[in-house]
């Protein structure tokens, strides 16, 4: 059974490390390699200023750590270069949740938790980012490295109802609040 797998990977200490405009096209021409090397479908992903989202699916299980490897690796290498930087580009390892492709409802809320994060974010209003795959669904477009979810796939019977059924899903979404931050030990001077 495929099982797809929604990854994030941070910046090193939080830092806003992902804002130049080249900086995310090179991100994208070392995704586009790692998928010809690895064979993985990419559902969604979203390049935010500090860290990642993606939403896979490999060939097998353990291609996740393979393609996550070259990717960091990979992107870790050209931007230390293209920032006059050394060190630690990524922010310890990533994080990764997976579900069965199979799994419908998890997939399209995962999709639209990816799409919505500039959004959650506070980046803007609405879905479209310059560097997020969610006009790939609404528009239907071809951006040569995403594949459509089997789970977007199922809302129509043709590919403009699935666009509309998805938008109408999407814009229906209400970010989470963001939490407070608590105190811990040794926070709080009384």
């Amino acid at each position: 059974m495929p099982y797809s797998y929604h990854i994030t990977s941070r910046c090193n200490n939080r830092e806003f490390r992902l804002t130049r405009l080249e900086c995310r096209q090179v991100f994208l021409y070392i995704l586009k390699k790692a998928i010809i090397k690895y064979d993985f479908k990419l559902y969604s992903l979203c390049i935010m200023s500090n860290h990642i989202h993606y939403l896979i699916e490999p060939q097998k299980t353990e291609d996740v750590p393979k393609i996550m490897h070259y990717l960091n690796w990979y992107s870790a290498m050209c931007f230390n270069r293209m920032l006059k930087r050394t060190g630690h580009f990524w922010e310890k390892r990533y994080h990764s949740t997976s579900f069965p492709s199979s799994d419908q409802r998890r997939a399209l809320n995962t999709l639209r938790y990816i799409h919505a994060n500039p959004q959650s974010a506070g980046m803007q209003k609405g879905f479209f980012y310059d560097f997020s795959n969610y006009g790939v669904y609404e528009r239907l477009s071809d951006d040569g490295i995403t594949t459509w979810h089997p789970a977007f796939l199922a809302l129509g019977e043709n590919l403009e109802e699935c666009a509309e059924k998805y938008r109408n899903f999407c814009y229906k979404y209400k970010p989470p609040e963001k939490q407070s931050k608590g105190f811990h030990w040794g926070s709080k001077l009384t």
